[in-house]
């Protein structure tokens, strides 16, 4: 019997510190201007259309439709900063090269996806959307760039006259905003990443503690933008249980799930159908 207790009290002990560990920061003013807002996951892009993501014809679709965006963030070779999800552009403009190796003047050379349309840089997104709908911004982290990538964004955005959220997988990039840009919404990203072995050549523990979410102990975020598919994962169940954190969820392709996520208090990014 002793033992049996023993055991109990140390696996109660075990689920309070893990609790504790999971606490984010409650309280920070100007989540709800995000409450609502339904985000075009890199823009309103429709290939059928030759609209390719993370085009400015998909920020202005988004916007001209009342949508706000998601939209991902790399720092290149001169400070710069350009809007395209992959860091590798092989996938979207066919060529073997880095976008952190290129300059603002080398993008004109890069058609996306064999449009016409080339990766945006991030101010000219910037202008586009001041004073009208929300951003969800990712910083896309490479080569260990966290610090200088979240300070290259904060600099553009310092002035910006606009309504925006910061998020990264990446937790160095949330533990520079809440020692820097303490003011500034965070959020982080992550998914089960348990179901893939492979996925970004991840150590079994540190996929562990991102899947369950465990950095936040150190990087205390406002928000988590959640894989919707993997939702069920026991660290965002009890942040949301035991703290109400803001979730977001990603990426929404119907509108069912959509609707889904709405009465659960979720916010949508989505892509593939209009909401």
């Amino acid at each position: 019997m002793k033992t049996i207790v023993k055991v109990g009290a140390g696996c109660l002990g075990a689920l309070g510190a893990w609790c504790l560990l999971l606490r984010p920061r409650r309280g920070q003013p100007g989540w709800e201007a995000m409450e609502g807002v339904r985000f075009a996951h890199r823009g309103l892009h429709d290939m059928a259309l030759g609209v390719p993501e993370n085009s400015m014809t998909a920020f202005r679709r988004a916007v001209e439709s009342g949508f706000g965006a998601e939209l991902d963030v790399h720092l290149m070779a001169d400070g710069e900063l350009a809007v395209v999800h992959d860091s590798d552009l092989e996938r979207l403009c066919g060529v073997d090269v880095r976008i952190e190796d290129l300059t603002a003047a080398d993008l004109r050379e890069h058609p996306l996806l064999g449009t016409q349309e080339t990766i945006p840089l991030f101010r000219d997104v910037l202008a586009l959307f001041e004073g009208r709908t929300p951003l969800v911004i990712e910083l896309k982290v490479e080569r260990g760039n966290a610090a200088a990538l979240t300070d290259a964004v904060m600099a553009a955005l310092e002035g910006w006259n606009g309504t925006y959220c910061l998020e990264s997988f990446h937790p160095g990039v949330l533990l520079r905003l809440k020692e820097g840009y303490p003011h500034v919404l965070r959020g982080q990203l992550s998914q089960d990443f348990l179901k893939d072995s492979e996925v970004h050549g991840l150590s079994l523990p540190v996929r562990f503690m991102l899947t369950q979410l465990l950095t936040t102990a150190f990087t205390r975020p406002d928000f988590i933008a959640y894989k919707w598919q993997d939702r069920g994962n026991v660290g965002l169940r009890l942040m949301r249980a035991l703290y109400g954190v803001h979730e977001v969820g990603w990426t929404v392709r119907d509108r069912q799930t959509m609707e889904m996520l709405d009465k659960a208090g979720v916010a949508s990014i989505f892509e593939g159908f209009l909401p």
